[in-house]
């Protein structure tokens, strides 16, 4: 699993912070907002980070397609 830097996390850590009390008017500490960071990273970062290479083979795939078709569409007419 990605780990974060400590100056990442901890801006991460803020912004969930910000996000609860402007949504919910809760205010957390730093390890609440820790907790919560922990949690969301535990259960979504895997996934996420797969999404994210099934969304880049697809982008790769669809290139890789589209490379054959430019390749003959760059052929000179021969007479």
């Amino acid at each position: 699993m990605y780990s974060f830097s400590e100056e990442e996390k901890r801006q991460m850590c803020d912004e969930i912070a910000q996000f609860f009390k402007e949504e919910h008017d809760l205010d957390l500490g730093v390890i609440g907002t820790g907790n919560i960071f922990d949690f969301f990273r535990e259960m979504l970062g895997n996934r996420i980070y797969n999404k994210a290479l099934d969304d880049a083979k697809k982008f790769y795939e669809t290139y890789a397609n589209n490379m054959e078709s430019d390749y003959y569409a760059m052929y000179k007419d021969v007479r």
